[in-house]
């Protein structure tokens, strides 16, 4: 379908929608299951089964006339899905059908469902007045749409910038394929030598590579200047989605916006957030304190007046190659994309009873784009998914798993198969017909994204608003970070980890220097991530737009104490970080860390029982990835291990015995 129609079929969908949920509203018949709450999930899911796919274009391939079409429709999207749980009607329907009989004798997943319906219903203000309601209802729309904003300055900020380099030598230290990408970037644009980008594979390929320190510094000083000022400016975005916010969480009688957001979540109350961060800084602070000493060893090594933030990368790489003989450029080889797809799919069917194979199909989004089937044990198609792992122009930035359509066992005992993408930015093939070739840590990035599929694509879950990726956010990425555990595993690497040339698996003694870099600048690493969770929970718990102004400087004083010096604290993404101002992690960004202390908390047992052990695995599927929301995540945690998280396992893992 043309943008131009998008508009138009959005609307006839929501028509259908309301008109449908008044039918509801008014059904003559008594409250019952049948009348009320399955009429009531089929709507909205259909709703967002049929509007999926505009946001999901948005996000691969993005064009004037697409952006112009989702502009038109994101504010009516946004507005019925503000309005539907607090419309009145409804609100009566659903909490009468809570009172009768049969409510009160569900039990399991059901009984789980309307509870948490009648608690989406209360959260959203269907219990206030007609005027409060009425005013929540505009600044959910008006938050919708300033997210919206945000994300689009972003892209347009990064696809606005390039940096011509004439001067070969000025790029000395890159790798080849990097220069060759380079080089044939600048033909396209009708120039000549290099040209640098704000696209992952080339931020992150100069930051590492590039011996020129003023090349690093201004690709740095862009990356992290983008959307600042000018045409792409985010700061008053932020100011105002900061304080629409905290108007939201107010007028619902929250003390704050993490209380708010939190509530259904593990951690429950943002009280519990700060604890988390807090005791996880002090135990991160000796590491991280080891790890800067030695990147200041280093500058000085270097001949650096002092270290800064465009250094950091760059150094690392080269203690790393010093340390552990080891870099990015000498494992791209043992990684071509295809074959760690097979790889990956071969764990999935020893562990999981998943066999997973491609299926060529003619409605995709770009020539890149690939699509596979997913059946189980006994041959059953239980969902597909789509692969699209290269950047482009029109492509939003990182990686990502998105349901599209969420299926699962049906009244009538036949089963709906589940559909999702997952996608990435990872360095294309160098030439047509040239394999794609990842580093460990875009095979990282593959393993992860298709652990949130898995989630998606074996739920169990018969009722879809308790499916597959319909969790607590610090748990969805529980099953994504655990995947990561068989990018480290000998066993796991050797199903995958092939010579691109010579198809000779990885040497012992490569997987031994490997192995060894795994916790290298570990503390480094974490105290980021803790500086990401402490800024995030700083912004919506105490930041106060009227009073304190701007949220730059804000961010910047909270970074300071986990920052080296002010350089660095002001070298922070908060104009451009999607996750908290266009993404789902505002005041969330800690469950990043809290999975992952859940993660390799429960691959322990893997460890303990089998890395590739099927019983394990089905374990696994069965009491969480096919689980969704069913059950609390710690029922969950405690069915699966047999007890309640420690989190030992993850600081032994990632930062190994205290520093002397």
């Amino acid at each position: 379908m043309a943008p131009a129609e998008l508009p138009e079929q959005a609307q006839a969908v929501l028509a259908r929608a309301r008109k449908e949920l008044q039918e509801l509203v008014e059904e003559p018949q008594p409250p019952s299951w049948d009348t009320v709450m399955r009429p009531l999930d089929r709507i909205l899911q259909v709703v967002e089964e049929e509007t999926k796919p505009i946001s999901h274009m948005v996000a691969v391939a993005e064009t004037p006339e697409l952006r112009a079409a989702y502009r038109e429709v994101h504010p009516e999207l946004s507005r019925f899905w503000s309005q539907v749980p607090k419309d009145p009607g409804l609100w009566g329907r659903v909490s009468r059908y809570a009172e009768t009989e049969e409510a009160r004798g569900l039990t399991g997943v059901h009984r789980r469902h309307l509870e948490k319906t009648l608690r989406w219903f209360r959260r959203s203000g269907a219990d206030l007045e007609d005027a409060e309601r009425d005013q929540l209802a505009e600044l959910e729309v008006e938050l919708a749409e300033l997210q919206r904003t945000f994300a689009e300055n972003v892209l347009d900020a990064t696809a606005a910038y390039t940096l011509p380099v004439e001067d070969e030598e000025r790029l000395a230290g890159l790798s080849p394929d990097a220069k060759e990408r380079f080089r044939r970037r600048a033909e396209e644009e009708g120039r000549t030598g290099f040209l640098l980008t704000l696209d992952a594979p080339s931020f992150e390929a100069v930051m590492k590579e590039v011996e020129d320190r003023a090349i690093r510094e201004e690709l740095h000083q862009a990356y992290v200047g983008r959307c600042r000022e000018g045409e792409h400016d985010n700061r008053e975005i932020i100011t105002r989605i900061l304080a629409l916010r905290r108007e939201v969480a107010g007028l619902l009688g929250y003390p704050s916006f993490p209380d708010y957001r939190v509530e259904e979540w593990m951690v429950k109350e943002g009280a519990r957030i700060r604890s988390f961060l807090e005791e996880m800084t002090e135990r991160t602070r000796p590491y991280w304190q080891a790890d800067l000493a030695t990147l200041r060893e280093e500058a000085e090594k270097e001949g650096l007046d002092r270290l800064r933030p465009w250094d950091v990368r760059f150094l690392m790489e080269r203690i790393r190659k010093r340390k552990f003989d080891l870099d990015d450029e000498e494992l791209r080889p043992y990684f071509p994309l295809d074959r760690v797809q097979e790889g990956l799919f071969e764990i999935a069917q020893r562990l999981f009873g998943l066999r997973i194979r491609e299926e060529a199909v003619q409605e995709v989004w770009h020539p890149d784009v690939r699509h596979y089937v997913v059946e189980d044990e006994e041959a059953r198609w239980i969902g597909s998914f789509y692969t699209d792992w290269f950047p482009r122009k029109e492509k939003r930035q990182g990686a990502w798993a998105n349901p599209l359509r969420t299926g699962g066992p049906l009244p009538d005992e036949s089963f709906r198969p589940h559909l999702a993408v997952i996608a990435g930015n990872f360095r294309p093939p160098e030439q047509d017909g040239d394999p794609a070739l990842l580093t460990h840590r875009e095979v990282q990035t593959l393993f992860h994204e298709f652990g949130h599929l898995l989630h998606h694509l074996t739920s169990q879950v018969p009722i879809a608003a308790r499916s597959g990726l319909n969790v607590a956010w610090d748990w969805v990425e529980v099953p994504s970070q655990i995947m990561e555990n068989w990018t480290w595993s000998r066993e796991g690497l050797d199903l995958f980890a092939r010579h691109v040339e010579t198809g000779e698996p990885l040497p012992e003694e490569l997987y031994e220097r490997l192995i060894r870099s795994r916790r290298f600048m570990g503390g480094w690493r974490q105290m980021r991530q803790l500086g990401f969770g402490t800024v995030d929970l700083a912004l919506h718990q105490e930041f106060d737009p009227e009073g304190d102004g701007d949220p730059l400087r804000f961010t910047e004083e909270r970074l300071l104490p986990l920052s080296p010096d002010e350089t660095f604290a002001r070298s922070h993404i908060l104009t451009v970080f999607t996750h908290l101002f266009a993404g789902g992690y505002a005041s969330g960004y800690f469950s990043y860390l809290w999975s992952e202390v859940l993660e390799a908390d429960l691959f322990t047992r893997f460890r303990e029982e089998g890395i590739l052990d099927p019983e394990v695995g089905r374990s696994f599927r069965e009491e969480i990835l096919s689980a969704g929301d069913s059950r609390d995540p710690e029922e969950l945690f405690r069915a699966f291990l047999g007890r309640d998280p420690e989190p030992s396992a993850l600081l032994e893992r990632n930062l190994g015995p205290a520093p002397a």
